[in-house]
Order: C-alpha cells, then sequence, then structure tokens
C-alpha cells in the first residue's frame, strides 16, 4: 500500500477549515500546523497534529477539535483519532504561504484605483474580513455581516450592530463595504458618521441643494451610518434620514447601521425610525475575551511589522481588556523597540504593563480609599486584615491585586502604592510583576480583576 501523503490530506482538511471559520482566524491559529506522523490500525487512523505553539495547540484543541476531526475523518474516508502536540512545521514558510492564501480569487483590481475607491467611499483600506478576528463574543455579528456582503438588501435590512467602545462594530461595517466595492459596486456605496449625514443635510439646507443631497444618498446601493445615535434629538435630520431610509429599503438597497446601544435605549430618536431599525437584525458584540484579545494582538502587531512570541502576547492580552488599549500599547512597544532600539522582551513587556499609564486607559475615576473598600468587599477581606501583615493566601492575593490595581488603574507611584498598603516599593514591585504575569495565565485572576472595576 503507498504511503499516506500527509501534505496533501493536510491541505485538503485545511481548505474544509477554512470555509468555516473567518479567515483572520484561520490566519492565526492554523497556518503552522501539519501532521507530523500517521498510523493505521485496523480501519482507523491515529493522527499527530503539530502546531507551531503551546497557545496555538490548546486553542485548536478546545475550541476546534470537532471541525478537525471532522474534516480529517472526510478527507482520510476512515474515522481517525488525533492528538495535537507543540512541533514546529519543517516546511513552515511553505505552509504559512499557502494558509495565507485568500480562499476564493478576489477581481483584479489595480491597488491604487481600490483606495481611491475606498476613499471616496468614506472606507478605511485596513477594515475587511480577512483581518477581523473572530470569537464567541462576536461570532454572531461577523456571520450576519457576512450574509448581508454577500446578499445585500435580501439577507438582513437593516443591520444594526451595537456595543462598546473597540468591539468592532466600525471594522465590520466597513468590511461590508468594502467587500462590495470589490464586488463591483464602485461608486454606489457610501459610509459616513451619524455626524457626517447631519452636516450633510444642514449644508444642502443652508445652500439650498437638498435634492443633490438625496441624489446623492437615495441612489446608492449600500449606505452605511457609524454612530447613528448622533441622529437623536434632531427633528430635521430625521425626518429626511425617515425618507432616506425608506427609498433605500424600497429600492433593495442595503443600510447597516452601528450604534453604542440599542435602538430601544437610543433617547430621542422618533418612534418610527425606532420600529425600523427594529425590523432588522440587532446584534450585541460584546468585549472581546482573553482569547480574541490574543489574536487581535498578533494580527495588529504583524500589521505593525512586529513579531510577538505566543507567550508575551497572552501576557499582554491579560492585562489590557480594551482593543483601543492594545494599539496603545503596540504604539508604545514598537516606539521602545525601533525607535529606541530596545530589544521585545518579557521584562520589557511587564515594565510597560507595569507602568499604568496611558498604556491602561484613563485612570479609574476612584479614590485609593474608595479601590481599597471596593477589594475588600469584593474578597470579603476586612480592611484591617487586607493591610494587615497576615500572609495567608486568602488575604495575600487581594493584598497583591490591591497594590496591582493601585499602580496600573490609579497610576500611582511605587511608593505611594507602598505608603498606603504599608509596604516598601520593593514589595509593590514584585506584587505587580505577579499580578501581571498570572493574568496572562490564571483565568479566575483575569474575572476578579474584571469584577473588581465594574464595581468602580
Amino acid at each position: 500500500m503507498a504511503p499516506l501523503d500527509k501534505k496533501n490530506v493536510w491541505r485538503e482538511v485545511l481548505e474544509s477549515i477554512k470555509v468555516s471559520i473567518s479567515p483572520a482566524n484561520f490566519s492565526t491559529w492554523f497556518s503552522q500546523t501539519h501532521i507530523d506522523s500517521v498510523k493505521k490500525l485496523g480501519n482507523r487512523y491515529f493522527i499527530e497534529v503539530g502546531c507551531g505553539s503551546g497557545f496555538a495547540k490548546n486553542t485548536i484543541e478546545g475550541r476546534y477539535f470537532g471541525l478537525v476531526q471532522d474534516s480529517l475523518t472526510k478527507a482520510l474516508g476512515a474515522p481517525s483519532d488525533l492528538v495535537f502536540t507543540v512541533k514546529q512545521n519543517p516546511d513552515a514558510a511553505n505552509s504559512e504561504k499557502s494558509a495565507s492564501t485568500p480562499l476564493f480569487e478576489e477581481p483584479a483590481k489595480n491597488e491604487e484605483e481600490l483606495a481611491e475607491m475606498l476613499s471616496r467611499a468614506g472606507l478605511r483600506k485596513a477594515f475587511t474580513f480577512e483581518n477581523f478576528a473572530v470569537s464567541s463574543s462576536n461570532q454572531m455579528a461577523w456571520a450576519a455581516a457576512e450574509a448581508v456582503s454577500k446578499n445585500p438588501g435580501s439577507a438582513y435590512n437593516p443591520l444594526f450592530l451595537w456595543g462598546g467602545v473597540g468591539v468592532g462594530k466600525t471594522h465590520l461595517m466597513s468590511a461590508i463595504g468594502h467587500f462590495l466595492i470589490k464586488e463591483g459596486y464602485e461608486n454606489r456605496v457610501h459610509c459616513c458618521t451619524g455626524e457626517g449625514f447631519t452636516n450633510d443635510i444642514v449644508e444642502g439646507i443652508r445652500n439650498k441643494t437638498t435634492q443633490g443631497f438625496r441624489n446623492k444618498y437615495r441612489k446608492l446601493k449600500a449606505l452605511l451610518i457609524d454612530d447613528v445615535q448622533f441622529l437623536a434629538g434632531k427633528d430635521a435630520v430625521q425626518e429626511e434620514f425617515f425618507h432616506t431610509f425608506n427609498a433605500l429599503v424600497a429600492a433593495g438597497a442595503q443600510v447597516v447601521l452601528t450604534s453604542d446601544r440599542p435602538p430601544s435605549e437610543i433617547a430621542k430618536l422618533e418612534e418610527r425610525l425606532r420600529s425600523r431599525f427594529e425590523g432588522g437584525l440587532i446584534v450585541d458584540i460584546a468585549p472581546p475575551d482573553f482569547e480574541l484579545r490574543c489574536a487581535i494582538l498578533q494580527i495588529k502587531s504583524k500589521e505593525r511589522g512586529i513579531e510577538i512570541p505566543t507567550d508575551l502576547a497572552q501576557l499582554v492580552a491579560g492585562n489590557i481588556d480594551s482593543t483601543r488599549r492594545l494599539e496603545g500599547f503596540l504604539v508604545r512597544l514598537s516606539s521602545e523597540t525601533k525607535l529606541k532600539g530596545v530589544l521585545l522582551s518579557q521584562e520589557l513587556v511587564e515594565s510597560l504593563l507595569g507602568k499604568g499609564d496611558e498604556i491602561n486607559g484613563q485612570p479609574v475615576k476612584v479614590s485609593p480609599n474608595e479601590l481599597i473598600v471596593a477589594v475588600s468587599k469584593y474578597f470579603s477581606v476586612g480592611k484591617r486584615a487586607l493591610l494587615g501583615i497576615s500572609r495567608a493566601r486568602p488575604v495575600a492575593r487581594p493584598r497583591q491585586i490591591l497594590m496591582y490595581l493601585l499602580r496600573t488603574q490609579l497610576s500611582l507611584p511605587l511608593q505611594e502604592v507602598g505608603r498606603l498598603v504599608e509596604r516598601d516599593h520593593t514589595t509593590v514591585m514584585h506584587a505587580v510583576e505577579k499580578i501581571t504575569h498570572l493574568a496572562s495565565t490564571n483565568v479566575q485572576i483575569r474575572q476578579d480583576i474584571q469584577g473588581i472595576k465594574k464595581m468602580l
């Protein structure tokens, strides 16, 4: 019997997996995988799948085990059992090149011409489906956006995406427009903010060119409006948007809206607009979880030309819970490594994370005493015990978390933190480093930190 061609089998498996997950997730988790060994006993195959890192192995094993097993069984035509190991692919370069190749060939367009079209439509070139990382927190929104891009005007109309800052609303909306322009809609896609739409109406009324405004908006194939909540309370603007919305939907055009809250919670929004928004699909995008933050960090670091090892990506994602703050951290890291010539290392990353300045966003607006009380209540530990001399684990760990939060969230100097908890600055440094590291590996620590922040 001829030996099994491992490369061809795995290539077939990867093609099957590509259809089921987002391009960004595929590139992040599967680009450095390969079949390391194959054994056949009776009518079953035993497959060893090599992964480029321990983090990739754990993620694939935890989230995609069934998908990989089903794809292997289909490719081999026989039942298969598999185990994942951390082993580098000897053909890593070729494998990575293959994995990053788009599943569907895009229509050939001159790059400058495409950039010009995107600019005219108000879209960002970098916001595409290919570099959007997907996890359980945004799976529904991603699937809906893809459905809308492939069937504009008929899948979900309107599509209303809402969520907090930095969860990917604008990215997904822009990806829809990007896809439609590549499909040939070109000058019939327009993306703007609620403020931009308002300014166009005001300009039209001032210059008596409202007909020109209507010609611009009502002949589109897709209208994408970011932060639509800013239309609320503006009667003339809502009136014009109501008629524009009706004209577009009646003509089979797609409308995509984003907001920081659902339609039911937008104050001073006319009831007729609210009912139309609720007539489509409303999707809530939750803040990114730990795994998603790791994926986002690795995608954005590659865009900046920084190669961050998986263990350092986990360290950063465990301590920063916002996509915007991740970007800010990458800017700081880039300046340290490229401009100052400092080598990328765990010590550098821990140092930047432990400074608690702009990397962790705006400091929490509470006093040190309020933070101490919050930690005391969260862990059900008395304030006297929390600041006392006991080294028992039930007290020592909350105390370390308190020092970590005083340093990173309130941006207090080490000496000031030490004064508040009655410890010297070296003890504070140790506590901050300890919790910084644990936040990248311990789910409970991350949940505790998030729980205290919510209390504040």
